[in-house]
């Protein structure tokens, strides 16, 4: 095999997909669920790449097209009003036009606090002019307008004016600042998203923009199915938070439209029973977790939360996966059992040795390896294999390998050497023993580990006791 001097000439993929090693039948199964949205069920040993697999899965997901919200209730604010908008892909949610503060009208400019009332120069946002020095506070406006700006002073996000269109009449524009130099101005068309928010209580749960994938490993019911805190003036109108306030979305909710990952989910325990029915129904409602808090009253139904589940588990835990969730995945989706090894020839020493440039790049803190590091690092995974699989081949159990690779890179760094070397990745080896293997070099089994911690004499064997 002709190796590279360093992995710094490794070329490494775009795609997500392909950076996952010897799990070619997985990486099929992600990129067929991906473009149908079916399920995924990933079974193995930790290590194998389930993890990686959830995340570059969704990187194939298009980007959300809903935003969730819920709205005060007037007449039952115990019962918020659910409000889905859903929004074009061509079509950018900001509908105003975006234009620099040059181009504004001058006293919408000062309004903005982007635009010196005295030299007219365009600034960014202070109170004293960066060019002429002076007081940009309150230039002919009210001397008390200050007094009922949001922010204490005339810096303003938002203006609201008038202009004449081509026909004669007059319509309503709003110029809201973006930054110090660019403006959105808003037309009639446009308004209406600005002044719903505005006139109508309304708090949105699920953003349009937000990530595809959603983590919920090990999450308490709360963190998964949302909740309604507790306000303890819950009840009162004047000094209470109202309830639409307090509505918090679940893993689920979060989730919709996108991927739900859960990593070992066979310890949500009675908490799949829920998982499967948000699958089955695609909503879930909001409610108060708690039986005595004021949030208990408080119930948003019909809440979206159509997610692509991507489950992950050992073989051992299989068992407890509850058989409604399993068969509802295995419905609409795949299982996929994930590969402990890898076959030792030429095509996948390659692929050993992309993983390894992967890794150094990843972590961003230790150097390259050259070479003889990388046929080091190689012999170590063909010897895990034999170890632990009890095979001829090259192990996918590539977490511990991901371990050897960053302490050698440690050890090279604080070195000072260029390169990863031979020597660093032998010492990785030794150094990142784990306990038990340290305690049978020591001791030579757990038992007498632990008689010695208690100051027992034991007899290691060749007729000679140590303390």
């Amino acid at each position: 095999m002709d190796l590279p001097e360093s992995t710094k000439e490794i070329a490494l993929p775009k795609d997500p997909l392909e950076m996952i090693i010897g799990q070619s039948e997985a990486v099929e199964a992600a990129r067929i669920a991906s473009k149908q949205r079916r399920h995924l069920l990933l079974v193995g040993p930790p290590g194998t790449g389930k993890s990686m697999i959830a995340q570059s899965f969704a990187h194939f997901i298009p980007p959300p097209r809903q935003e969730v919200a819920v709205l005060h209730n007037f007449s039952n604010p115990e019962r918020p009003v659910l409000d889905v908008r859903e929004f074009k892909p061509s079509s950018n949610r900001e509908d105003g036009v975006v234009t620099p503060i040059s181009k504004v009208p001058r006293y919408i400019a000062e309004k903005l606090s982007s635009r010196c009332g005295v030299c007219g120069s365009v600034t960014p946002n202070l109170h004293i002019c960066s060019r002429c020095g002076a007081d940009r506070q309150a230039k002919g406006l009210s001397p008390f307008e200050d007094l009922f700006s949001s922010a204490g002073n005339m810096a303003r996000e938002r203006v609201y004016a008038t202009r004449k269109c081509p026909d004669g009449k007059e319509e309503i524009t709003v110029y809201e600042r973006i930054d110090d130099e660019k403006v959105r101005v808003y037309d009639n068309k446009s308004l209406t998203r600005i002044i719903d928010s505005e006139v109508k209580p309304r708090k949105v749960i699920v953003p349009l923009k937000r990530s595809s994938f959603v983590q919920a490993t090990g999450a308490s019911e709360t963190e998964l199915l949302g909740d309604v805190q507790h306000d303890p003036y819950g009840g009162h109108p004047e000094v209470g938070i109202l309830p639409y306030m307090r509505v918090v979305p679940g893993a689920i909710h979060e989730a919709h439209e996108g991927v739900l990952f859960i990593d070992e989910i066979a310890h949500l325990d009675f908490l799949q029973r829920y998982i499967l029915t948000a699958m089955q129904e695609r909503k879930f409602p909001i409610t108060g977790r708690n039986a005595s808090s004021t949030g208990a009253s408080v119930r948003v139904d019909g809440v979206p939360c159509d997610f692509i589940l991507v489950a992950a588990l050992n073989m051992s835990d299989l068992p407890s996966l509850l058989p409604p969730l399993r068969s509802r995945i295995t419905g609409n989706g795949y299982e996929v059992l994930l590969k402990t090894h890898m076959e030792d020839n030429e095509e996948n020493r390659k692929k050993m040795v992309q993983f390894i440039a992967q890794e150094i790049v990843k972590d961003g803190r230790i150097p390259h390896a050259n070479a003889d590091a990388i046929l080091a690092i190689i012999s170590e995974a063909k010897k895990r294999a034999k170890n632990i699989d009890s095979v001829s081949a090259l192990t996918l159990r590539l977490r511990s390998v991901s371990g050897v690779i960053k302490l050698a890179g440690d050890l090279a760094f604080m070195e000072g050497a260029e390169l990863i070397e031979r020597k660093h990745v032998e010492a990785a080896v030794k150094r990142g023993r784990t306990i038990e293997e340290q305690v049978s070099d020591r001791y030579g089994s757990l038992w007498r580990a632990g008689a010695s911690e208690y100051g027992y004499r034991i007899d290691k064997g060749d007729g000679k006791e140590v303390a």
